[in-house]
């Protein structure tokens, strides 16, 4: 019998294809714009992701997120470093600076002022030259896709001068870090030197980053830093979903991306239930002959479930293909703006579950049609 369904599925090759293409194109929607929220979320933390030594994170009690927030003042290290249980603490400073090109052109950068004497909070993978040149004078190090957008279609060449906030600024590395939100170049300088290229302020320290003793709880020391120093401190995987939160809260970046995948639900949905259910009524006849050879409605009814079943999974795998195919492509040309944009394991099992619930959708006003279908029907 699961043969025979088989063959009454392909029978119509048309309406066969139509139905797998329903599916298809609403997993290949599901899966694509939900990872892209999810990529452009992860976005907004992107130096969070980068900068991993710290446990804890600490900024102004009225910061908003991590590009939002009340510059402080030095002594704030030092009342931080007192605390019991923080091992180290630094300073680090984020913003975004205007590079100027010598040809005149410029653009808007995010700078980023590590520790001087550690250099915590430098970028992980160089592509070229060495993290211990950025404690040459006036020595910066640009991530690899902002260096191209900086200089398009040249080659990779250290010792590069730029300005910045009317400073000279060396190029001394090219590293490679997570894409950022705003497509703009990232780079990085000691702290000291930040100061110099930063917009004149009373107070330039962004965050402090905390590195807790061993045994000593994050949750315990943050409540502790807190509570002696008034600012905010949270470890660094809920500063990660703190600040994406506020992306969530106060942009209209879900609402945009939840109606697109609410929409290829519905254009999937739609499809495929429409062309199940002419597929299922021109093969009425067979289904009365069926039953009248008697075969029981259970089974008619797990026959029409397995052809649901094979439809969701053929459209189902051609859709996800098709989805991470797209990144692939996109990684390989250089897009800028879905740099490091991928398909999650998890968008691909919410995908499945949607794919489900298209086809079970699909074969219901199917299944009705065959159970109320008198087997005489068909001899009229």
């Amino acid at each position: 019998m699961n043969w025979l369904a088989w063959k009454m599925l392909t029978g119509d090759r048309t309406k066969y294809f139509g139905i797998v293409f329903g599916v298809a194109f609403g997993s290949l929607l599901i899966a694509q714009q939900s990872s892209i929220f999810v990529g452009l979320m992860r976005r907004t933390s992107h130096s969070i992701l980068d900068i991993t030594e710290p446990d804890i994170w600490v900024l102004d009690k009225y910061g908003e997120n991590i590009d939002e927030i009340q510059p402080m003042p030095n002594n704030r290290l030092f009342q931080v470093r007192g605390v019991n249980g923080v091992e180290w603490a630094v300073k680090l400073y984020k913003g975004l600076v205007r590079v100027r090109q010598q040809d005149g052109d410029f653009r808007q950068a995010i700078l980023v002022g590590i520790d001087d004497a550690s250099l915590t909070g430098a970028p992980r993978r160089m592509v070229k030259g060495s993290l211990s040149d950025l404690r040459r004078p006036d020595a910066v190090i640009v991530d690899k896709a902002g260096y191209s957008l900086m200089f398009p279609g040249e080659p990779v060449e250290l010792g590069r001068s730029v300005e910045i906030n009317d400073h000279r600024a060396i190029i001394v590395g090219i590293c490679e870090v997570n894409a950022p939100f705003q497509t703009f170049p990232v780079v990085f300088t000691r702290y000291s030197q930040s100061t110099q290229f930063a917009p004149r302020e009373r107070n330039v320290m962004s965050f402090v980053l905390v590195k807790a003793g061993q045994g000593v709880n994050h949750q315990d020391l943050c409540q502790r830093i807190s509570q002696q120093t008034n600012l905010l401190a949270m470890p660094a995987d809920k500063f990660f979903w703190f600040n994406i939160d506020y992306y969530i809260a106060n942009t209209g970046i879900p609402v945009n991306f939840g109606i697109t995948v609410a929409l290829g639900f519905l254009v999937g949905a739609a499809i495929a239930g429409q062309t199940f259910y002419l597929f299922t009524v021109e093969n009425l006849k067979q289904f009365g002959t069926l039953k009248a050879m008697g075969v029981t409605n259970w089974r008619l009814l797990k026959m029409i479930l397995l052809q649901a079943v094979l439809v969701g999974g053929f459209g189902y795998s051609i859709g996800i293909g098709m989805a991470c195919s797209f990144f692939e492509i996109m990684e390989l040309s250089g897009q800028p703006d879905l740099r490091g944009m991928y398909v999650p394991w998890q968008i691909m099992i919410i995908t499945a579950g949607a794919v489900g619930a298209i086809v079970i959708l699909a074969s219901l006003l199917s299944i009705r049609r065959v159970l109320v279908l008198e087997p005489a029907a068909v001899f009229k």
